[in-house]
C-alpha cells in the first residue's frame, strides 16, 4: 500500500510531518496547480487520470479551504486514511471519519463524532458528544463544549467558544475569537462576543 498526498502547498506540509512523526511513508504528492514541481524530495505531479495506483493505495486531502477538500475528493477514486497526532488525546468512543487529520495537542472527547475530510487543528478542543459532519475546520485552540453540532463544510475560528448545545448549520463561519451562545443557520458569519450573524457566505 502507497500513501498519497493530494496538495503541495500549507496545509499539506503540515500534514506531511504529521505522516512523519507517525512513522508513515509519502510516497506520491499530488496537486491541481502546475506551478507547484516539488514538494521537498518528491515530484509534484498534477494528473490525476495518469496515476498509477495499487487497490490498496490511500490518499489524505492536505488542503485547508473546506469547499476545496469537498471537490478535490470527489475527484479522486482511492480511499482515504485519517491522521492523528501522537499528542493528541482521542477517547476510545470517538467515531473520527475518513481522510480527516487531528493535529498536536487536540483533544476529542467521549463519544463524538467527526466526519471525513475534516481538520482538528491544532490545541483544538471537541468536547463529548459533539457531532461535526464532513469537511469541517475546528481552528487552532477553538473549543466546542459539550453536545455541540456543526454543519458540512463550517469553520470555526481560532480561539472561537461555543456554548454546550448550539447548532451551527452548513458552511457557515465562526470567527477567531467568537463566543456563540445560539444556534447559528446555514452560510451565517458570525463575529464577536456574544457571537453576531454579520452576512452571509455565498
Amino acid at each position: 500500500m502507497k500513501r498519497h498526498l493530494f496538495g503541495a502547498s500549507d496545509q499539506a506540509r503540515v500534514i506531511a510531518h504529521l505522516m512523519k512523526v507517525n512513522g508513515l511513508t509519502l510516497d506520491g504528492v499530488w496537486d491541481h496547480n502546475k506551478t507547484i514541481i516539488d514538494f521537498g524530495e518528491i515530484k509534484v505531479q498534477h494528473d490525476l487520470s495518469k496515476g498509477e495506483f495499487g487497490p490498496e493505495d490511500q490518499f489524505h486531502i492536505g488542503v485547508g479551504d473546506n469547499r476545496s477538500r469537498s471537490v478535490i475528493s470527489k475527484q479522486i477514486e482511492q480511499d482515504f486514511f485519517s491522521i492523528i497526532h501522537p499528542s493528541a488525546i482521542v477517547e476510545s468512543t470517538v467515531n473520527i471519519g475518513a481522510g480527516t487529520a487531528v493535529l498536536a495537542g487536540a483533544v476529542i472527547n467521549t463519544d463524538a463524532v467527526v466526519g471525513q475530510h475534516c481538520i482538528i487543528n491544532t490545541g483544538a478542543v471537541v468536547e463529548h458528544d459533539c457531532i461535526l459532519a464532513d469537511f469541517v475546520h475546528i481552528s487552532p485552540n477553538a473549543t466546542l463544549t459539550g453536545r455541540v453540532s456543526v454543519g458540512e463544510g463550517t469553520q470555526v475560528g481560532a480561539g472561537a467558544i461555543v456554548l454546550p448545545g448550539v447548532s451551527i448549520g452548513a458552511w457557515a463561519t465562526v470567527g477567531a475569537g467568537c463566543v456563540v451562545l445560539e444556534d447559528i443557520p446555514d452560510s451565517a458569519v458570525v463575529v464577536g462576543n456574544p457571537g453576531r450573524i454579520i452576512k452571509y457566505n455565498n
